[in-house]
């Protein structure tokens, strides 16, 4: 029997671990809900850990762990669709008692304080493929290449779905821009 060989922990932690947090923010944006992008997080941290062997050294591991956090969001989405939901009405019912003064998504929390919610509501209201590529870019930072590995894609789809994602957030915010007053009325002649 073929013994596999242990991964490195010390460079899993050095190199992957520290970008644990940009997983989280982009799992949160995929799934919409901070529990599922736990889950979303544990199962990509694993298939990381795993997979840390066939890791290139010397290139973006954050590009790297966010390819297996899509690929892993796109196969739990194909498999949910396949098989029906069953809730336990008693369950859901602590999520709708007392909501208001819930704390379930702590991370969520101080995004949201750092990002108005009018903001973040028109980002979450993104198609997925341009939403995907707007937190990519302008929340993570990546560079096109990285995005476009990330998704698998050209970078010019990348340019494009990016380029749609900021005009449609830009139709969807004028008016609050304007109300808060960070931009003035247009004057139509």
């Amino acid at each position: 029997m073929a013994q596999s060989v242990p991964p490195d922990r010390e460079g899993f932690e050095r190199e992957a671990l520290v970008h644990l947090d940009a997983v989280y923010r982009m799992a949160l944006r995929l799934s919409g809900d901070a529990s599922d992008a736990e889950d979303l997080v544990q199962e990509t941290m694993l298939k990381a850990w795993h997979a840390w062997h066939r890791f290139e050294r010397g290139t973006n591991a954050r590009a790297w762990l966010l390819t297996i956090l899509r690929n892993t969001h796109i196969n739990q989405y194909r498999r949910a669709r396949r098989e029906p939901v069953t809730r336990d009405v008693a369950e859901l019912e602590a999520y709708t008692v007392f909501r208001e003064i819930q704390d379930t998504d702590p991370a969520g929390t101080f995004f949201d304080r750092i990002v108005d919610d009018e903001v973040v509501r028109a980002v979450d209201a993104l198609p997925p493929d341009f939403r995907e590529v707007l937190v990519l870019s302008d929340v993570e930072d990546l560079p096109y290449a990285d995005i476009a590995r990330v998704i698998d894609a050209p970078v010019g789809t990348v340019k494009s779905r990016l380029f749609r994602a900021r005009q449609l957030l830009q139709r969807r915010l004028y008016a609050f821009a304007v109300e808060a007053g960070y931009i003035k009325p247009r004057r139509d002649i």
